[in-house]
C-alpha cells in the first residue's frame, strides 16, 4: 500500500462509514460463533494495518498484530497497542497451534493470486485445533479499479473460489457470505464510470467523509450485520468467511 494510504487509513478508520459498518458485521459474526464468556481467546490479526481492528479485538482476548509495512506497525504503536511485529502473512513467526482466532481483513488480496493458498496454509498451521479464521476479501475481479491499484489489491475473489481455497487447506467453513450488498449497485456504477471517464487525479476510495453520506451509508452497511451472521447475503462488494481448523 502507498505510504499516503496508511496515513489516510489511520485518520479515517475510526469514523468512516465503511470501517464502522464492517466493524459491526465482524462483531456480529464473532459474537455468534466465536466469543467466549471469559474473553480469553488468543488472537492474531494477520495484516493489522493501522490498528483499529486490533483495538476492538481486545474485547475478545489477548491480541497480537503483525504487518509487513513499517508504516502500519508505526501507527499501531501510536495507538498504544502492545505485541506488534513486522512479518509477512506468508511466513508467520509463530509456532504451530498458537492461536484460538486469526483475523485477516483485505490482506490475502494483497498477495498474488497464486500465493493465496500459501497464506491460508500459514493460518491453518498457527491455529490451534478447533480454532477459527475470520477472513475478509474484496469480491469480483471485474470490480478491480484504481482504488485497488493504490492500496495494492492484486486479487479479488468469488464466494466459490474462497470456499475451494479454504477447503483445500483443510478448513471447515461455518459461515461464507457476501457483505456490502445494499450499496453494491452504486459501487458497480462508479467503477464503470471510472473506466469510461477516468478521473484526472487518481485517488483511493478511502477518505474522511463528512456530511450526510457517512451516517447514511454507515447505517445501511451496519443493517447487514445480523443477515451476514445468521443467513448470509447472495452478493456484495466483500466476502466474509468464518472457517474452523478441525479439532481432531
Amino acid at each position: 500500500m502507498e505510504h499516503a494510504e496508511y496515513e489516510m487509513m489511520y485518520r479515517a478508520e475510526d469514523h468512516h462509514w465503511w470501517y464502522r459498518g464492517m466493524r459491526a458485521i465482524t462483531r456480529a459474526v464473532l459474537d455468534r460463533f466465536v466469543a467466549r464468556e471469559d474473553g480469553a481467546l488468543r488472537i492474531l490479526d494477520a495484516g493489522c494495518g493501522t490498528g483499529s481492528t486490533l483495538e476492538y479485538l481486545q474485547d475478545y482476548g489477548w491480541t497480537v498484530g503483525v504487518d509487513l509495512a513499517p508504516e502500519a506497525v508505526g501507527f499501531c504503536s501510536e495507538r498504544g497497542l502492545p505485541r506488534l511485529a513486522r512479518a509477512s502473512i506468508l511466513e508467520l513467526p509463530f509456532a504451530a497451534d498458537s492461536f484460538d482466532l486469526i483475523t485477516s481483513f483485505d490482506v490475502v488480496s494483497s498477495c498474488r493470486r497464486e500465493q493465496a493458498p500459501h497464506a491460508l496454509a500459514e493460518f491453518f498451521r498457527v491455529l490451534r485445533p478447533g480454532g477459527h479464521l475470520l477472513l475478509r476479501l474484496p469480491a469480483y475481479m471485474w470490480l478491480r479499479g484504481r482504488h485497488d491499484e493504490l492500496v495494492h489489491t492484486w486479487a479479488r475473489f468469488s464466494r466459490g473460489e474462497t470456499r475451494r481455497l479454504l477447503r483445500a487447506q483443510g478448513f471447515e467453513i461455518e459461515r461464507l457470505s457476501y457483505a456490502n450488498c445494499l450499496l453494491f449497485p452504486l459501487a458497480a456504477a462508479k467503477r464503470l464510470k471510472d473506466r469510461l471517464l477516468p478521473p484526472k487525479q487518481a485517488r483511493s476510495d478511502v477518505s474522511v467523509t463528512g456530511g450526510w453520506i457517512n451516517p447514511l451509508f454507515g447505517a445501511l452497511l451496519r443493517s447487514e450485520a445480523p443477515l451476514v451472521s445468521r443467513v448470509g447475503l447472495p452478493f456484495g462488494l466483500t466476502i466474509l468467511a468464518l472457517a474452523k481448523k478441525p479439532a481432531a
